[in-house]
């Protein structure tokens, strides 16, 4: 009997844990973002504005994941920033051997000589991990010294709960990142012309060496590939990611018109109709960015915001428009209108002539959707100032010159020159 009670319990106990696994997998795997139109399936996820950072949409983005090969772009960025791309340079047996099993490699030999330009289209396109491994020996030494500038740079992007331990995104406990972070060095890597060129590439080839053969491979990113079901007319890159611990992850990039979007998915598996995830979570990003937002130009450059007067200035150059030095743009909702634009202006203490054009006497700040912009405030043209004593002296001239005048001309004067004659 007590054998049948235990029984009893335990199958309960079964029958409910898997109720509520299958409850769990339906909330993580159909949760909502920011937007309440927004579905993502993502366990983290985000869409930015390239051009400023400003952040149109997010679920989760502050979490800290395993950003898996998505990695790999810091590394690069360091590398570009560090070597010229017909640096030569050669693998290591440890570079070479160091990478796990499982983990995706371009079959680079030990002591095999290649460009940085090359190692960088097998890193970034085919995601070679062990390239990472010869890029941080090539600059710092040895990969713990690379993952401490790796560290030093994700920081000074404005990374907050960022930390790396190598540079291809090998697994490790003490590896990972956030959807905000990840943004943030994929928005600071976009602004690099020759990092933009690589992550765009549908595909690369490199020429055979002395050690192997030619090599060619197709771009691990879907998105910008027009043979896959996921390909995406606008997409301009990134960088993809996967590890058992990470699943997939994906930093990808678009641009439409003028406006160009940056969005990280971590922690992505399939849908329940059996899609990838990470691309459809990042296509709908898109997707809302592009129908929801536009960029525009709210002020433009040398547009007049305020006009002052300058007390100590001659009467001619006194009234002194102040113009924005720099235009002001922004991402903004597609019902913004820049009539109703909330800005406040500071100017500089004790503003007096003269004053040059071009001088910079205050400055304008906006406040758009939180996010505040500004420009400095600079003058419309030369101002002169006004001379107290000149004007004394002209007056004084005027005076003596009057006196003249009337002595000159007076009545007397005309009788005494008569008689005398």
């Amino acid at each position: 009997m007590k054998t049948n009670k235990t029984t009893v319990i335990l199958a309960m106990i079964a029958i409910i844990s898997i109720l509520f696994c299958n409850y769990s997998y339906a909330e993580t795997t159909q949760s909502i973002s920011s937007e309440p139109n927004l579905t993502l399936y993502s366990d983290a996820a985000i869409l930015i504005d390239s051009a400023t950072g400003k952040v149109l949409a997010e679920k989760n983005s502050n979490e800290k994941m395993y950003p898996a090969s998505t990695t790999k772009i810091l590394t690069a960025i360091i590398a570009l920033e560090n070597c010229k791309l017909d640096t030569q340079i050669t693998a290591s047996y440890d570079a070479v051997m160091s990478i796990p099993v499982g983990y995706s490699n371009a079959a680079i030999q030990p002591d095999e000589t290649l460009s940085l330009e090359e190692l960088l289209n097998l890193f970034l396109i085919h995601s070679a991990n062990e390239v990472g491994m010869i890029l941080a020996e090539h600059i710092s030494g040895s990969v713990e010294n690379f993952a401490n500038l790796m560290n030093q740079k994700a920081t000074e992007i404005g990374c907050k709960n960022t930390h790396f331990t190598n540079p291809s995104g090998i697994h490790n406990e003490e590896h990972y990142s956030t959807a905000y972070d990840m943004a943030l060095i994929a928005q600071y890597c976009m602004k690099n012309e020759t990092f933009r060129s690589i992550v765009s590439k549908p595909s690369c080839e490199v020429a055979a060496t002395d050690k192997y053969e030619d090599r060619y491979f197709v771009n691990t990113n879907d998105l910008i590939r027009p043979s896959s079901q996921y390909y995406y007319e606008y997409a301009i890159g990134i960088k993809t990611g996967f590890t058992s611990q990470a699943k997939n992850c994906l930093i990808a990039a678009s641009k439409k018109d003028n406006m160009e979007l940056i969005t990280v998915i971590l922690g992505a598996q399939t849908t329940p109709d059996g899609k990838s995830a990470r691309y459809l979570d990042s296509i709908n990003l898109f997707e809302y960015g592009f129908n929801n937002y536009k960029f525009e130009e709210v002020m433009s450059q040398n547009e007049t915001v305020q006009e002052i007067t300058i007390k100590n200035a001659t009467k001619e150059t006194k009234n002194l428009s102040l113009l924005i030095k720099d235009s002001i743009s922004s991402t903004v909702p597609m019902n913004f209108n820049s009539e109703n634009l909330d800005y406040s202006i500071e100017l500089n203490e004790n503003i007096s002539a003269p004053i040059a054009e071009g001088s910079t006497l205050g400055k304008i700040s906006y406040n758009i959707d939180g996010v505040t912009y500004t420009s400095d405030l600079i003058a419309s043209h030369n101002v002169e100032k006004f001379d107290f004593i000149l004007l004394i002296g002209q007056i004084i001239l005027v005076i003596v010159v009057l006196i003249i005048l009337a002595k000159l001309l007076s009545p007397k004067r005309n009788k005494k020159y008569k008689r005398k004659k």
